[in-house]
């Protein structure tokens, strides 16, 4: 095996990580931010305030990107499967 097969096998599974992690991270983000104004304002500081929307957005994320997400990572493993021949024969 090669340095060079195995460093571009894991940068792949680095940005698929980053790319699959990514939609989750910036509905929950956003979902924070917008409590977390709301809590200022009306000086309201309950943990299950921005807990349950969190979980929320994150529910609703994964049910409308799930479809997607599911395919790149279908997609990824095919390719690291057929890749083995070239990978271990390096």
């Amino acid at each position: 095996m090669q340095t060079d097969a195995i460093l571009n096998v894991v940068q792949q599974a680095m940005q698929l990580t980053i790319l699959l992690s990514a939609p989750m991270l910036l509905a929950a983000l956003a979902v924070g931010l917008v409590v977390a104004v709301f809590q200022a304002a009306t000086q309201i500081n309950e943990m299950t305030l921005t807990f349950i929307p969190k979980l929320i957005a994150v529910v609703v994320v994964l049910t409308v990107a799930g479809h997607w997400m599911l395919g790149l990572l279908v997609g990824f493993t095919r390719q690291m499967i057929q890749d083995i021949p070239r990978i271990v024969g390096s």
